[in-house]
């Protein structure tokens, strides 16, 4: 044999190339960006997918491949403490000495296994194709090994051998059945109380995708137009609102490509609409949202403004997210204004306003259904942040209400030390107030509690968790 002849294979299996799977690999480049950039999927995936769609090829998606990758990112990211738990207990090691990219693979292939209709065939040899794209051949038998334990019981009996026992640690339970962080679950629990059922069905309901929610804004579209452009229902609760069918892309709908709708849950118009229709003692001409970005509602309470002949000042600290409330309000029938102003330093001269809507800026755990990565980035001390900015930005809009007028105090977070703590604290420091029974304005919406204020729960009102206080100044 001469030199420059090649040098024999050993025999054995011939190499093969791994497969690309289009649909795996971006499910696996979002989840990648979620964990090393501290990205949110829901900003992530859309230009991922449209990227995807503009391809040539034999990569270019269609709609049943966005969905399936749609699906794999966000059912990943919401099992992903309970997919941890089973995960950990199928390796020889911690589990944050995995890699993070070959644990994202894994949670992949797990949630094909356990939480999608994939034969499990299937779910291990893609999982094990990413792998060998994304990590290596090394790297891809150790996925390989991990999903054949996880292939070999359901999801039901997986659980029941990770989870502690209910009766042993209640919270912990819930925790990782649920895939909620401890801390989390005792909040939701304490803020919702009552017993065990109550708290599942709203676990279980932040695990679910949530509803296309469409506002058609006042004056300037019909929730008549929505629904004869697009496979809709009307809103369960407002008169402005339209829910799209599964599928239904509301970059698709005519009013909502022109800004005459948005996308807004049904929660945050109920919001809107209370405070817009709060009983006043005077004049009411002159509206506030303080903390307006990015714009939804305060589009909304332009366009319920300018049918009444008032005006509304929309504030935004963030200089970007002030761009963002003008781009929602332009077209507006009504005059109104946009500034970038912190809250906290008002420009404006105290007791300016007829009503005022302070929506500030909180954990966010009203809004786990739509960004499910946010449970596992927030942690208890966030409270100790955003408290004092909380009753910073409340103190600007009582200070900013005119006696008679009314302020709306709204989070999306059900905290209660986001919520009723901060309004009581407030209202110590400011005798000259009452607060106004918020149920009523809020009309046919059920279990609404005790009130005066009011809670909104995804498990009961199909909405994101919104807090809402109404005050009035009374001198």
């Amino acid at each position: 044999m001469s030199e420059q002849s090649p040098r024999p294979r050993k025999p054995g299996k011939p190499y093969r190339r791994p497969q690309k799977d289009p649909v795996r690999i971006l499910a696996f480049e979002a989840l990648r960006a979620v964990d090393e950039r501290d990205a949110y999927a829901n900003l992530v995936l859309p230009p991922l997918l449209r990227k995807a769609r503009e391809k040539e090829g034999p990569e270019k998606f269609d709609a049943r491949d966005a969905a399936l990758a749609t699906e794999l990112v966000y059912g990943t990211l919401r099992r992903q403490g309970t997919y941890d738990a089973i995960i950990a207990s199928c390796v020889d090691r911690p589990l944050r000495e995995v890699d993070p990219p070959v644990l994202d693979v894994l949670s992949l292939g797990v949630h094909q296994l356990l939480g999608t209709r994939i034969p499990t065939h299937a779910a291990v040899s893609a999982s094990v194709e990413l792998a060998r794209v994304v990590l290596g051949d090394g790297r891809a038998k150790f996925v390989n090994a991990v999903l054949r334990k996880v292939a070999r019981d359901d999801f039901d009996t997986w659980v029941e051998r990770v989870a502690p026992p209910y009766e042993d640690d209640p919270e912990d339970n819930l925790a990782i059945v649920h895939s909620h962080p401890r801390w989390v679950v005792s909040a939701l629990w304490d803020s919702l109380g009552g017993p065990r059922a109550g708290i599942e069905d709203l676990l279980e309901a932040d695990n679910e995708r949530p509803e296309v929610t469409l506002v058609a804004r006042p004056g300037r579209s019909t929730t008549d137009e929505l629904m004869g452009e697009e496979a809709a229902l009307p809103g369960r609760w407002s008169p402005y609102a339209v829910r799209l069918s599964e599928g239904g892309e509301p970059g698709a709908v005519t009013a909502v490509k022109e800004g005459r709708a948005g996308v807004q849950d049904e929660g945050s118009q109920l919001v809107a609409l209370a405070l817009a229709n709060a009983p006043l003692d005077g004049p009411d001409k002159t509206w506030l949202d303080g903390c307006a970005g990015p714009g939804g509602k305060a589009a909304l309470l332009a366009a319920v403004a300018a049918d009444r002949g008032a005006t509304l000042l929309a504030s935004e600290k963030q200089p970007h997210r002030a761009g963002l409330v003008a781009k929602a309000l332009a077209g507006n029938p009504g005059p109104y204004q946009v500034i970038a102003a912190d809250g906290t330093r008002p420009p404006w001269r105290p007791g300016s306003f007829d009503r005022v809507l302070m929506d500030v800026p909180c954990t966010g755990l009203g809004a786990l259904r739509r960004r499910p990565e946010a449970r596992w980035r927030r942690r208890p001390e966030d409270l100790d942040g955003f408290g004092p900015l909380q009753r910073g930005l409340l103190r600007t809009a009582l200070e900013s209400v005119r006696v008679g007028g009314v302020v709306g105090y709204a989070t999306c977070s059900p905290h209660l030390a986001e919520t009723r703590a901060v309004v009581e604290d407030l209202l110590k420091q400011y005798p000259h107030t009452e607060l106004l029974d918020a149920r009523p304005l809020l009309p046919g919406v059920p279990a609404l509690g005790d009130g005066p204020d009011v809670q909104l729960w995804p498990h009961l009102h199909g909405t994101d968790a919104m807090y809402l206080a109404l005050i009035r100044r009374t001198g």
